[in-house]
């Protein structure tokens, strides 16, 4: 993203939103440090609308400002991704973050067969989060109690899938896109998409493309946002020199 004209762009105390394209192994709070941290000597607020795992990467919508009220009108909006389940195997998280617990022969499977599970996926369906997810319950995240080892009893939602498009095949590898409302987890998504075929399967790769009319391709790599606001602080604290 250009860097040109950005005492433009920037207006951070009436507010601003920014897109950032999140790393992977990063947290969605390590963005927001990160935004945070930079434009300290302003001293606004800042904030985030939808959580991404720290094996995802894509879309983060960042808010500053008076734009932190909007958080939840932004984090209701329809989101997209794109990603890849891998069948023949589960993990406790459902993702790459913990390893394989459990293996299947996925030698069977066919196109076919993918093909037509994904579409039984379309329109209102329910969904129990993973046990290492950030739902709470009782005021506890429900990680922190999966990762003591205690038992945890996750209550299923009602979400809705508009599209779940197959975008590629390479067995035991398969590509995605999916189009989902507020509180989906594509974990679970992948999770669920393996158990419909009497197999295994867990999220190996996942990207936000979409968050309402938010497009990753407008998105800042973290590091030119920073070095950009840096400048434009820089600039506002000598202006008047």
């Amino acid at each position: 993203m250009e860097t040109s004209g950005i005492r433009r762009k920037f207006n951070f105390a009436e507010g601003e939103v920014i897109l950032v394209d999140k790393p992977i192994r990063w947290t969605s709070f390590d963005v927001v440090r990160k935004v945070r941290n930079a434009i300290k000597p302003l001293k606004v607020k800042v904030g985030h609308a939808g959580t991404l795992d720290p094996l995802a990467t894509g879309l983060l919508v960042v808010c500053t400002g008076k734009f932190t009220k909007r958080i939840d009108e932004f984090q209701a909006e329809e989101k997209e991704y794109t990603g890849t389940i891998t069948l023949g195997a589960t993990t406790p998280s459902y993702d790459l973050e913990q390893e394989i617990d459990q293996r299947f022969d996925w030698s069977a499977i066919h196109e076919k067969q993918i093909r037509e599970t994904a579409i039984s996926f379309l329109g209102e369906i329910e969904q129990v989060p993973p046990a290492h997810s950030a739902v709470k319950i009782d005021g506890e995240r429900v990680y922190e109690k999966a990762r003591r080892g205690e038992s945890v009893d996750v209550k299923p939602r009602r979400v809705h899938i508009r599209e779940f498009e197959i975008t590629g095949i390479s067995l035991p590898d398969v590509d995605f896109r999916v189009v989902c409302s507020k509180g989906t987890y594509i974990r679970s998504l992948a999770h669920d998409f393996g158990k419909a075929m009497n197999n295994g399967a867990y999220l190996s790769q996942l990207r936000r493309t979409k968050s309402g009319d938010f497009r990753v391709e407008d998105a800042w790599q973290v590091t030119d946002l920073v070095n950009c606001i840096k400048d434009f602080t820089f600039a506002s604290s000598h202006e008047d020199i």
